[in-house]
């Protein structure tokens, strides 16, 4: 068969393929377009998921007749002016959008400059219309209708309206975090789903995200800023206790560009591995700024995809600034916790709102398995109480059901669970000491042996160096067995054959595709299961006590290694509340 030249029109349906997915990548490829033309005011429309109709109107710098009858051509830009691809500082550069959309819909343009008359063109099945006159204020509005009709095979794999709505809602929202100073409306028919306000000025970016994120994140979360060589990362990054089932509420951005990228993805996951239940997912904004010749943004057409220099700085980055910030001392637990309990517990009640709740449920059950201090302990305890009353966990009174420590503060109680806040403390205490190379370690009096099958001795023999240095010393005992002859002096007492199970089954887990210490901080906090106060411990009113105390001078001590809060604190109004006293 001879080799020929395809058609122009057929080249561009192809390489509308790549640009246009969707009816998303229609509405990310003309908001762009109007925040490079220094728009203040940006207002999207669409009806149908964006099948049937998008329109994009801007405020900007507009476009000349010369100007918009060479805009629809292929790789005609107004971006690149010295043909520079390294120092690129617009979100478009590729001049393919207004083409690519122009070869699979109908498509009209209508734009003004501010000195100058405005003028229209249409641009139908790739085939472009004469331009002429028409009426508008200085900026662009461009209209996008029936979508794909060109190619209708490509309708056959777009999802539900709703669906559609909803990702090009996404990518509206990503790009308004992007740049708060820009006013953003979205209309889905006659619905309108977002109309957010320019936010110029220092506070700017904080109100913005708390916009698009929700008040639920803006309580629950830490302001980021940090640098390294060059490279600063912004943003906002959620706590650990407030966490979502997916990724959907991650947004990433560098240099003003949205992006869904794995080097960062995975450093938020690296991130948050030491506080973030592993089927959970943290809520964040970042915000990178990079070197523009550290960064290659030519990756894909959608430009979705970027490419670091160093992407182990970058990593490094995010992984270090999150996890200082969320360690820093006054960190606890999301207030959203003690939310919960006072929603579960009274249906109308609303966090700080003016809202009055509902009669309360009865609460008398929750203190079942309460037992009451003796008559000395009572009087003993009295002048504790008042030592330690003002602590920011307050003081122990009780313990409830064997699990849950009750603490009074000045100003309402702490319900505590006891293993889980002991698993945080016995776990940070064994990454310090690793860190410190000074990890103690416990001889065996008698060499335990513990059965295996082949593949997971095989996988603790790998690693049996690095487990020796956090204390955990053992070698092969035959070709389905290991000898265990130390184990970290925290965890003197523990279940030895049990630990040595869930630390060959950690590194199964965990043990490809993470950095040697990422693997053993996982190992290490299966460790300090096995080493923590257990549920159903009894414990004497000084012990409850030095577990608080603890608590309060660790930082992380607000979640258990897997994620989940380790107390909650309810305020003496919240608690009046409940018993319909306010």
């Amino acid at each position: 068969m001879a080799i020929r030249r395809l058609s122009p029109n057929t080249v561009n349906r192809i390489a509308a393929g790549e640009v246009i997915e969707r009816p998303s990548s229609v509405v990310k490829e003309l908001v762009e377009n109007a925040i490079d033309a220094g728009a203040r005011r940006i207002d999207i429309d669409f009806s149908g998921g964006g099948r049937n109709f998008i329109r994009v109107s801007d405020d900007g710098c507009g476009m000349s007749a010369d100007d918009l009858d060479l805009a629809a051509e292929r790789h005609a830009t107004s971006k690149l002016a010295d043909d520079d691809l390294v120092n690129i500082a617009t979100l478009g550069f590729r001049g393919e959008a207004l083409a690519s959309i122009g070869a699979v819909a109908r498509l009209k343009i209508v734009s003004r400059p501010h000195e100058g008359e405005a003028h229209e063109i249409r641009i139908d099945d790739g085939v472009k219309g004469k331009l002429r006159p028409a009426p508008r204020a200085p900026g662009s509005t461009i209209e996008v209708r029936d979508l794909f009709h060109a190619v209708p095979a490509r309708l056959k794999f777009l999802r539900s309206e709703r669906s559609e709505a909803a990702e090009a809602s996404d990518i509206v929202k990503r790009l308004a975090m992007a740049h708060p100073a820009i006013a953003f409306s979205l209309t889905a028919g006659e619905r309108r789903l977002y109309d957010f306000a320019a936010r110029p000025g220092d506070d700017g970016l904080s109100r913005r995200v708390a916009e698009v994120m929700g008040r639920d994140f803006a309580e629950n979360s830490l302001a980021l800023d940090a640098m390294r060589e060059g490279v600063r990362l912004e943003g906002f990054v959620g706590l650990p206790t407030v966490s979502r089932p997916t990724t959907a509420m991650q947004y990433v951005f560098v240099n003003g560009r949205a992006v869904r990228d794995k080097l960062t993805a995975g450093a938020i996951r690296g991130a948050y591995a030491d506080v973030m239940a592993r089927a959970r997912h943290p809520m964040l904004t970042l915000f990178l700024t990079v070197p523009a010749n550290d960064l290659d943004v030519n990756v894909h057409p959608a430009k979705t995809e970027v490419r670091f220099r160093d992407p182990g700085l970058v990593r490094g980055l995010i992984v270090g600034a999150i996890r200082e910030r969320l360690a820093e001392p006054g960190q606890k637990a999301a207030p959203a916790a003690a939310a919960g309990v006072m929603a579960a517990a009274m249906p109308g009640w609303r966090h700080e709102s003016g809202w009055r709740p509902a009669p309360p449920r009865p609460v008398a059950a929750a203190f079942a398995g309460f037992e009451a201090p003796s008559a000395d302990a009572s009087a003993h305890q009295a002048p504790v109480i008042d030592a330690l009353i003002d602590r920011p966990l307050g003081a122990a009174r009780a313990q409830l059901h064997e699990n849950y420590i009750i603490a009074q503060t000045r100003d309402g109680l702490v319900i505590v669970d006891q293993h889980a806040a002991h698993e945080r403390l016995v776990y940070e205490k064994m990454k310090d000491a690793r860190a410190r190379g000074e990890a103690a370690a416990q001889p065996l009096l008698v060499p335990e042996v513990v059965e295996l099958d082949a593949s997971a001795v095989e996988r603790l023999l790998d690693h049996a160096e690095a487990l020796s240095r956090i204390g955990l010393a053992l070698e092969g005992f035959g070709p389905g067995a290991v000898v265990v002859r130390e184990v970290p002096a925290v965890l003197a007492g523990a279940e030895v054959a049990d630990l040595v199970r869930d630390v060959a089954d950690d590194i199964a887990e965990h043990g490809s595709g993470l950095a040697l210490g990422e693997r053993m901080d996982h190992v290490l906090a299966t460790m300090a299961c096995h080493g923590s106060v257990r549920s159903g411990r009894r414990l004497k009113p000084d012990e409850m006590n030095r577990l608080l105390r603890d608590m309060e001078q660790n930082p992380n001590a607000g979640q258990c290694n897997h994620g989940r809060p380790t107390f909650i604190e309810l305020k003496l109004a919240d608690v009046e509340r409940l018993f319909g006293r306010k």
